[in-house]
């Protein structure tokens, strides 16, 4: 499986390893420690040395209870730093956001891939842009804003509501000309779901893959890792481990983390326990 992001296309073959990059002062992991734009290149070029497949920029803070930023605040921070990594780096950098100007503007200046975290407040103008740009979207579930999201976990069954939100979604796209080998299905860990809710889909990641696009798996750090084992963000690497394993296991496409180096060496050990002959060289 390929996921055409403009003119390159992403070997999907194996699981890859997008590395966060929050040009913030206020994400809930890493909040002001790649907003100085230099720190947030050599912090990609060392992601990309560990093994990062594609780099994930985002300039607003989409944690539970972050305040809104404003467009020209968000294109501050984010522009710069999209223009040097799409110069410097050939990987796919993909544009986390939930403002359509933004999306346009970055795909404009090298980014290859939307990442829409707006949710079920999905707006037709981001699939315009999708489309015009021929770049890759993510579609993440999601409800309300950052400000709202935690009071919005009613589901009659949280799996069934996710996906159906997310297959038509896509089909959204589709019908507005985006092609179907340039989406990807995010089901939106952590956002406007409980801890519980988080695990249900996990165990049920067979069902969103069913859908018949590709998946991302962005659990890294969660709140959720935290409140179940009662963890601070910082001591929460070894969960966030267990859970891409798992989604590996189901099926997963994409993980999204910031911790690349040792998901990496989880991710390709577990490729090698489900293919072992492809390592028959060692053996």
């Amino acid at each position: 499986m390929k996921l055409r992001c403009r003119e390159r296309w992403l070997d999907l073959d194996h699981t890859v390893v997008m590395g966060v990059l929050n040009v913030t002062p206020d994400s809930f992991s890493d909040g002001g420690r790649w907003l100085d734009e230099n720190a947030a290149v050599a912090h990609a070029a060392e992601m990309i040395q560990q093994g990062a497949g594609a780099l994930d920029v985002g300039g607003e803070s989409t944690r539970p209870g972050a305040a809104p930023v404003p467009e020209d605040e968000e294109l501050h921070r984010v522009l710069p730093v999209v223009e040097r990594l799409a110069e410097q780096f050939d990987v796919p950098i993909s544009i986390d956001t939930r403002k359509l100007s933004v999306a346009r503007r970055c795909v404009e200046s090298g980014a290859s891939i939307i990442n829409d975290t707006l949710g079920e407040a999905a707006v037709r103008g981001m699939d315009e842009v999708a489309s015009d740009t021929g770049a890759a979207i993510i579609v993440m579930h999601s409800r309300g804003s950052p400000e709202t999201m935690t009071t919005l976990t009613e589901y009659a069954d949280v799996v069934a509501e996710v996906a159906g939100f997310l297959r038509a979604r896509a089909g959204d796209l589709e019908r507005a000309g985006v092609a179907h080998e340039s989406i990807v299905l995010d089901p939106g860990f952590g956002f406007a779901k409980t801890p519980i809710q988080n695990l249900e889909i996990l165990k049920a990641l067979d069902t969103i893959l069913e859908i018949g696009y590709p998946v991302l798996v962005g659990t890294s750090r969660k709140s959720f890792i935290g409140k179940i084992l009662d963890l601070p963000t910082e001591q929460r690497l070894e969960a966030t481990g267990a859970t891409v394993a798992w989604g590996v296991m189901k099926g997963a496409h994409i993980v999204r983390v910031h911790d690349v180096e040792p998901i990496v060496r989880v991710v390709r050990m577990i490729e090698a326990i489900h293919n072992p002959s492809a390592f028959s060289a060692l053996g």
